[in-house]
């Protein structure tokens, strides 16, 4: 799994007109999944996300989790994130999970996310044409791939 972390002050998540995910503070997760994804990958990725200190404390050191600041998640499904880039000039996305595969790892990492956050996390919809606006708060952006965790 790969994921696109950024701190936002404000993100929301639009389908054919219509606001489906709106949060403040907190953090939007790009997800993307290949077909080697497992439930080892999700529970990683997950601890890692909440205790990732990238949000500020009173002296604004970064050193608070997404738990510390009580923020909020959206997730979006992202596979162009898997895309290679090597030949040419259109990307190949043929490291991407299918949906047959992607959508129960999307669906399963979604249910640990929001267990072991306590809390809801708001979604896009899974191959959707979604609008994306976020405001990012830094700017920070990590980039985290389960395949490489040293």
């Amino acid at each position: 799994m790969k994921a696109v972390l950024q701190r936002v002050s404000s993100a929301s998540v639009t389908i054919d007109g219509e606001k489906v995910a709106l949060i403040k503070t907190g953090l939007l997760v790009l997800l993307g999944v290949v077909n080697e994804d497992s439930q080892e990958d999700i529970d990683w990725l997950c601890n890692k996300i909440l205790n990732l200190r990238i949000f500020p404390d009173e002296n604004d050191v970064m050193n608070c989790s997404i738990q510390d600041i009580n923020g909020d998640i959206i997730v979006v499904s992202q596979f162009t994130l898997h895309a290679s880039t090597k030949k040419g000039n259109r990307p190949s996305y043929i490291k991407a999970a299918k949906p047959d595969v992607a959508i129960p790892l999307y669906d399963s990492f979604i249910e640990k996310l929001q267990k072991d956050f306590g809390k809801t996390v708001q979604t896009g919809s899974f191959g959707a044409d979604m609008k994306v606006e976020l405001l990012n708060d830094g700017p920070v952006t990590i980039i985290i791939d389960t395949k490489h965790k040293d």
